[in-house]
């Protein structure tokens, strides 16, 4: 089985290197050819939109090595007002540990610092599945990881650590949203086809259980995934799946028919132009007729068919009036559910077979008020999960970082004397000779050994790194000196970290994860 394809955390790429496309396959070669062609193929927002709103961001954050994001404002809001927020992910258990993975740890430590929530878990049943691990293999590496976790700071009484395959709340919960899901969504997403076992796809859905499971264990809140871009597909389904469990959907609307987003865009548009008259559906339609958005950017193919199908639906209104309401459409609630949230709908409203307008309320009121409702009867009322994406790591050797491949990767196991002779051999952003480095400076973007300082050994010391840069950009520093320094970082990380790990012995010892598992399988390659 090939070893080079990234872990659930999206800790490592292949060696063969990005392509000019992007590629996003959890389980295959996860190449990104331009972090910015994600912001635009697959929605992912740019993470610099967002560090301002943190509060005393992590370094990672601070760096760019976290570089987009979806949804982060609402835990960033969550965190600076002191409310409920929680933070989850997980680690297949296929080989060591490695210095890739503990950008993982330490985002996931970083947020538990915050005040959340944080679940560490290990993706046994993935491991099993999709790659064909034994359980006596899955048992050693998962011991690994978490000793890992443990020794970099992790708190096991604040947060929880589990393994899917003795989770039996993840994976009713999986079951659940299995009801939601199809082969063909499979398909599309994953690649999914004839030849891909059941077992595969249960791990799948067993990972959206995952991502949801923070808001299952007391209460829905906001939630960070912090992955690799490769784990994006696990992200967007289950995003969607959180949504399809729902019982009620609220949106916003301004009469007796349904608008999608741009449509609603552009009917708010004609409304908030006529409001003063008390307009109808006959009135918007004129005025938007004539409207051309006065974005350019905006006039696109998808816009222009929005408008299209906003026109029909406002002419086939006639003379119903404009009015803007919120609307709860119910989507999977029982008829109890229905009913209640009927009476709690203060102020004006109609009431319909499959939904309810409600006139006096705010949006975010009302999402509330489903939630609360819902979760009464016995629904989950979640959330959309949020997600923070981070840089992949240049291998030592060039190339992308490849668990098959020792000299590209530092484990968090390495001696610490091995891990000094890797970065010492690392290559570098430096010019061939050290005339041509003076004079023309080094290419620190293109260096895995600026990279080591930048994720890892400058730490919190924002000067290091700039330092390190800027005297590298300059010409002053060389890579000899440089790796030196490094390497002799690197030598005390790795020292100081397995003792940490011996101490966390003891820490692991004393939680209710079982290492030892019985459970029998037929492993190699399924």
């Amino acid at each position: 089985m090939d070893e080079d394809t990234p872990h659930a955390d999206g800790g490592t790429e292949r060696a063969d290197g990005p392509t000019a496309d992007v590629a996003l396959d959890p389980w295959g070669s996860a190449s990104v050819g331009d972090y910015a062609e994600l912001f635009a193929e697959f929605g992912i927002e740019a993470f610099d939109d967002v560090v301002d709103e943190v509060t005393d961001p992590h370094y990672l954050m601070r760096r760019g090595v976290i570089f987009g994001h979806r949804e982060y404002d609402a835990v960033a809001e969550a965190m600076a007002n002191d409310e409920p927020f929680a933070a989850l992910s997980g680690f297949m258990p296929t080989g060591d540990p490695h210095i890739g993975h503990k950008l993982v740890f330490d985002e996931l430590i970083w947020h538990q610092r915050q005040g959340g929530d944080v679940f560490g878990l290990i993706a046994d049943l993935e491991a099993h599945s999709a790659r064909g691990m034994s359980w006596d293999e899955i048992d050693e590496h998962a011991r690994n990881y978490l000793l890992s976790l443990l020794a970099l700071g992790f708190d096991p009484e604040t947060g929880e650590l589990y393994r899917q395959s003795d989770n039996r709340a993840v994976q009713d919960l999986g079951f659940e949203l299995g009801s939601k899901a199809n082969f063909s969504e499979f398909e599309a997403i994953y690649g999914f086809d004839g030849e891909t076992n059941i077992s595969h796809m249960q791990s799948v859905i067993t990972q959206t259980a995952d991502i949801l499971y923070p808001q299952l264990v007391d209460e829905p809140k906001p939630t960070v995934i912090p992955v690799g871009p490769d784990q994006d597909p696990h992200v967007r389904l289950t995003r969607d799946l959180a949504t399809r469990v729902r019982y009620f959907k609220v949106t916003e609307a301004f009469a007796s028919f349904e608008l999608d987003d741009d449509e609603r865009r552009l009917v708010r548009a004609a409304y908030d132009a006529l409001a003063a008259d008390g307009p109808d559906c006959e009135n918007a339609a004129e005025w938007l007729a004539a409207y051309e958005p006065p974005d350019r950017d905006e006039q696109d193919a998808d816009l222009a068919a929005a408008k299209t199908t906003a026109l029909e639906k406002l002419r086939a209104g006639g003379k119903e009036p404009l009015r803007p309401r919120v609307r709860f459409l119910d989507r999977n609630a029982t008829d109890e559910a229905f009913e209640a949230l009927i009476a709690a709908v203060d102020g004006d409203k109609r009431v319909f077979d499959g939904h309810i307008d409600a006139f006096e309320m705010s949006r975010g009121d009302a999402e509330a008020l489903a939630r609360e409702v819902e979760i009464d009867h016995g629904g989950f009322g979640f959330r959309q999960p949020s997600s923070i994406y981070h840089r992949f790591m240049t291998g030592l050797t060039g190339g992308k970082m490849s668990s098959s491949v020792p000299a590209s990767h530092i484990s968090l196991l390495d001696d610490p004397e091995d891990g000094y002779e890797k970065v010492k051999a690392a290559t570098t952003g430096g010019r061939d000779t050290a005339e041509k480095q003076r004079e023309l400076g080094g290419e620190a973007d293109e260096c895995p050994v600026y990279e080591l300082y930048a994720y890892l050994l400058a730490g919190d010391d924002d000067d290091l790194t700039k330092t390190v840069y800027s005297e590298c950009v300059n010409g002053e520093r060389l890579c000899g000196g440089c790796k030196e320094q490094a390497a002799e970082l690197m030598r005390e990380f790795l020292e100081e970290h397995q003792e940490k790990r011996a101490e966390a012995e003891a820490l692991l010892a004393d939680l209710d994860i079982d290492l030892d598992s019985d459970r029998r399988g037929t492993g190699g390659e399924h």
